[in-house]
């Protein structure tokens, strides 16, 4: 698979830091919609469950939850300028987009899933052959 090689935390820090892009994009352009927010948190969870290296595979579907909330900070508003206001908008935007965040995360999840499965079957592959002289005969 062509593309960057993310570790755990870097995929972390690129779906974090996308989203809160995106945050505030979508606050600029649209106001508040949650809907163009949902939207685009889905291919943020595929790309970070595509970039993520072979050996942090399961760190992907734990990071996308975390970042639609690093995100949604700035989408998140409830009309007043408090912090307490700021905060029940994103328990707010949380509860009525978890449609949203559940199928980025199941996404992920199943990309991760299959990206693992073929890792598996790949070492088993190469574990199975057998070995080889220096001439190029099987060794038994």
């Amino acid at each position: 698979m062509p593309g960057p090689r993310l570790t755990g935390l870097g995929g972390g820090l690129f779906c974090g830091a996308v989203m809160l892009a995106l945050g505030l994009l979508i606050e600029a352009l649209f106001g508040s919609s949650l809907t163009v927010y949902g939207v685009l948190f889905l291919p943020v969870c595929v790309l970070t469950a595509l970039w993520v290296r072979e050996g942090d595979l399961l760190i992907a579907p734990v990071v996308v939850p975390i970042a639609f909330a690093v995100g949604l900070v700035p989408v998140a508003d409830e009309g007043g300028g408090s912090v307490l206001d700021r905060l029940m908008g994103m328990v707010t935007g949380l509860a009525t987009e978890a449609g949203w965040l559940y199928g980025g995360t199941l996404l992920a999840g199943a990309l991760v899933l299959v990206r693992r499965v073929r890792r598996i079957r790949r070492m088993r592959t190469v574990n199975r052959r057998p070995a080889r002289d220096r001439a190029g005969r099987a060794t038994v």
